[in-house]
C-alpha cells in the first residue's frame, strides 16, 4: 500500500501537469541526451539515502521498488518509510522516481510539474548547480479535521538532459506536542542525497 501511495502521488503530479500546460502531450519534440544515465534494476539498493539515514536511522517496513523498460521511457521507483528510532510512533516517507526520456523532449513536462506545484500553493525555490534545472517545493498543509496537525512535504525536482528526477520527503507534527522537522535540514538532505544518487545511476 505504501508503494502504491507513492506512485499515485507521482502520477497525480503528471495528471495535473497535463491539465495546466496545454499541448504537453501532443507537442512534437526531440529527445535530449541521457548524459550517461542508465536504468538500474533496484533503485532502493542503489539510492543509499546516506544523509536521510543520519536523520532517520530506523526503517518502518520494507522498501518498495520497481523498474520498467521501454524504447521511449525507462522508469525507476523507490519508496521507503523511516523513523528516528525503533520506538518512534511517527514515521516519514521518501518517494524517489527517476525517468529516462528516450523519445521526447522532457522540458515541457518539467515546466508543467513546476506550474502544478505552484498552483497547489507550494513554495518553490531554485537549487543551483544541480543538473540543468532543479528546484525544491515546500508545502505546510494543516489537517482539515484538526488544525493543530500539520502535514509537511518537501520535493526536489531535477532535469538533466533526458533525465527527470523526483525525490519527495513527507512528515507531520502536532502543535504543542511535537517539534516540526527543520525545513533547511530536510532541504539539505534532499540535495545531498540527490547528488549521490545521480552519480550512482551514471551521472557525473
Amino acid at each position: 500500500m505504501w508503494g502504491i501511495a507513492g506512485a499515485l502521488v507521482a502520477s497525480g503530479v503528471w495528471a495535473a501537469a497535463v491539465i495546466t500546460v496545454p499541448g504537453l502531450v501532443t507537442a512534437k519534440s526531440t529527445a535530449a541526451s541521457l548524459h550517461g544515465y542508465r536504468l538500474v534494476d533496484d533503485l532502493c539498493a542503489t539510492a543509499r539515502f546516506e544523509r536521510f539515514t543520519q536523520l532517520y536511522p530506523s526503517q518502518s517496513g520494507s522498501p518498495y521498488h520497481y523498474s520498467t523498460r521501454h524504447p521511449a521511457l525507462d522508469d525507476m521507483y523507490c519508496s521507503e518509510y523511516v523513523k528516528k528510532n525503533t520506538t518512534d510512533a511517527e514515521y516519514s516517507s521518501l518517494y524517489l522516481e527517476v525517468q529516462l526520456h528516450k523519445a521526447v523532449d522532457d522540458r515541457p513536462e518539467f515546466a508543467a510539474q513546476r506550474e502544478s506545484l505552484r498552483q497547489r500553493k507550494y513554495q518553490i525555490t531554485e537549487v543551483p548547480d544541480l543538473g540543468e534545472q532543479a528546484y525544491v517545493g515546500y508545502l505546510d498543509e494543516p489537517s482539515s479535521s484538526d488544525r493543530t496537525w500539520h502535514f509537511l512535504t518537501q520535493v526536489l525536482y531535477v532535469r538533466d538532459g533526458g533525465l527527470t528526477y523526483y525525490l519527495s520527503w513527507s512528515g507531520s507534527y502536532q502543535e504543542g506536542k511535537s517539534t516540526p522537522p527543520d525545513r533547511d535540514t530536510i532541504r539539505q538532505a534532499l540535495v545531498m542525497d540527490t547528488r549521490d544518487i545521480l552519480r550512482a545511476v551514471g551521472g557525473t
